[in-house]
């Protein structure tokens, strides 16, 4: 495969263009990784209103009704509910991994096996998230294991 890149003035929009002989599963996630790249999500942090991109998140979670983002050094409180976020985060590495938690696999470290079928997984910031059994297969999945 060749990839080719081509620099333009700012006065031209930018394309992507796809040439391929079929339309494959690869070909589909490749696609909306690229669409959900350039979006993001809204974080409130005190007074303050910041816009996230999907790759610096670490995990989402809710607590008590309250949903979290939780990113390298910071948290920001959302408005989004769990079912929302992971909506929106379709077609990026961010996964279910518990009731209440979706995590980021790219910013996963290690993953370490605990009690009743459970993993805890180690993220790059050193915070530990525990994923329930039934996101076990995809947390794997998602590790390529």
């Amino acid at each position: 495969m060749r990839i080719s890149i081509e620099e333009i003035d700012n006065d031209i929009e930018e394309e992507i263009i796809i040439r391929c002989h079929n339309i494959n599963s690869n070909t589909v996630k490749m696609l909306q990784e690229l669409k959900t790249s350039n979006k993001g999500i809204i974080g409130y942090k005190e007074k303050t209103i910041h816009r996230l991109s999907f790759d610096e998140i670490y995990y989402f979670e809710v607590v008590e009704n309250k949903s979290f983002i939780y990113c390298k050094d910071d948290v920001y409180d959302s408005r989004l509910k769990l079912y929302e976020f992971e909506e929106l985060s379709r077609g990026t590495n961010l996964f279910r991994a518990a009731k209440s938690m979706i995590i980021n696999a790219d910013k996963i470290d290690y993953i370490t096996p605990s009690i009743s079928g459970r993993f805890e997984a180690t993220l790059l910031n050193g915070e530990k998230a525990v994923v329930s059994r039934q996101y076990v297969s995809e947390l794997k999945k998602r590790m390529g294991i």
